[in-house]
């Protein structure tokens, strides 16, 4: 991938601007948000709710986890993916788990909440909704209200992310492998 089709500010003017509209420096440092904050009020907005998914959030951490990488496979989104790769190993997924994200229906170790939740995520990239039989079997194994509204919010964040890394053609940050631990893409 080449240039982003709208330009990566320098890290210091992230940062100044991420100040400004509260996006946390450690997001501002990241390319999506060295090109989102091009646009200071969508940064903050689009952070806020990103932060609030990923720290504080009601949501199991694996859960979220096997969502985005997940989504990131299904969308071909190798910057979410990626990003994702070390968050979900930095939280105790293995890579085997990791890597059975791809096509996780024969994998036998998953638990009930992790097919649960990875159901959900494919039919909602099928058909923008989840059935009421996955349903059923989220309110079964993932949570109550808060956990579940968190879901449904996490798969849209994320879905949104992708589009947006994959639009704007988003490149990975400096020294960063494409598509861990193999190359394989979708």
């Amino acid at each position: 991938m080449g240039a982003p089709r709208i330009a990566l500010l320098g890290k210091e003017e992230a940062i100044r601007r991420a100040a400004e509209c509260g996006v946390p420096e450690p997001l501002a440092e990241l390319n999506v948000f060295r090109v989102l904050l091009n646009h200071p009020k969508l940064a903050g907005h689009v952070s806020g709710l990103l932060t609030g998914l990923l720290f504080g959030a009601t949501l199991d951490v694996r859960l979220r986890e096997l969502v985005i990488l997940r989504l990131g496979w299904c969308t071909e989104s190798d910057y979410e993916w990626t990003q994702h790769w070390r968050v979900a190993l930095q939280l105790g997924l293995t890579e085997e788990e990791c890597l059975a994200v791809r096509d996780w229906r024969s994998f036998a170790a998953f638990a009930a909440a992790d097919r649960a939740v990875l159901a959900a995520t494919d039919e909602t990239l099928a058909s923008g909704t989840i059935s009421p039989e996955t349903w059923a079997l989220c309110e079964a194994h993932v949570g109550g209200a808060e956990a579940l509204l968190e879901l449904v919010a996490a798969i849209g964040n994320w879905r949104m992310f992708s589009s947006v890394l994959r639009s704007l053609e988003v490149p990975l940050e400096d020294g960063v492998a494409s598509w861990p631990p193999d190359g394989r893409q979708p």
